[in-house]
């Protein structure tokens, strides 16, 4: 079956894109949900017309993620934690703190946008990915020291 997404989907596609699914997953999840519509003809004509009057704003959207992008490349975040003296930390660093740290710094983005998937458990530097666009990703050197 032939959908249309209205958001991104992690692991499917982003929003706007044309993609192929199960019928099950598209009629019982993703339609209901308001996720996707079904991908007529008419519907695709529709897409392809609001792409073209959204190109131009689309450009200016890419160019700030970008710079945003060259932000983050720069920055370094350090965060304390209670640790052990094995190094393992009582917890974990969640995307939350890690985009609160930034907002102190002056960057600010989503806490979505972190792709963390269980957190930080350990002491020390980590590279943590952040896709701020489709095309534009950065990544971003977090430090955890112990308290």
């Amino acid at each position: 079956m032939k959908i249309i997404l209205k958001e991104d989907v992690y692991g499917l596609g982003y929003k706007d894109e044309i993609v192929t699914v199960k019928n099950g997953y598209g009629r019982n999840f993703l339609i209901p949900q308001g996720k996707a519509v079904l991908a007529t003809p008419s519907a695709e004509k529709m897409l392809a017309e609001e792409l073209k009057q959204r190109a131009h704003k689309l450009a200016k959207i890419k160019a700030d993620a970008e710079a945003l992008a060259e932000k983050i490349n720069a920055a370094t975040v350090k965060l304390t934690a209670k640790a052990s003296e094995g190094g393992k930390i009582f917890g974990s660093v969640t995307s939350l703190q890690i985009a609160e740290e930034l907002e102190k710094q002056g960057i600010s983005i989503d806490k979505r946008t972190i792709q963390l998937k269980d957190g930080i458990k350990e002491l020390g530097a980590t590279k943590v990915a952040v896709k701020l666009h489709r095309e534009v990703a950065a990544e971003l050197t977090v430090e955890v020291v112990a308290e």
